[in-house]
């Protein structure tokens, strides 16, 4: 689950299932191309599902396994951990770009 996406991906498809555009408009500045292979992954680690309705036009919606909900856990732990400890990242980060 690993890159800038995925564990807001996780977090969007926590809350139900959301169709390809909802999830495109809610992570701004993802192109619908890295949008794409990042369920593609998630789906071919059995984290999410996508189910297609035979609908006029075609709806598309994405949403966590039983697997992908066990995940939701620990993901949030970590982002959590961010949140909490991001003025020393960012001040660590200013300290290694100043060198």
């Amino acid at each position: 689950i690993g890159g800038k996406w995925k564990p807001s991906l996780l977090y969007l498809l926590h809350r139900g299932p959301t169709r390809f555009n909802a999830l495109q408009r809610a992570l701004s500045g993802i192109s619908q191309r890295v949008l794409t292979l990042q369920l593609r992954s998630l789906e071919r680690d059995g984290i999410v599902t996508r189910t297609v309705y035979p609908e006029v036009p075609p709806r598309v919606e994405y949403e966590l396994t039983d697997l992908g909900e066990t995940l939701f856990v620990p993901a949030r732990a970590i982002a959590d951990w961010a949140v909490t400890h991001h003025d020393e990242i960012e001040r660590a980060r200013a300290e290694y770009d100043a060198r």
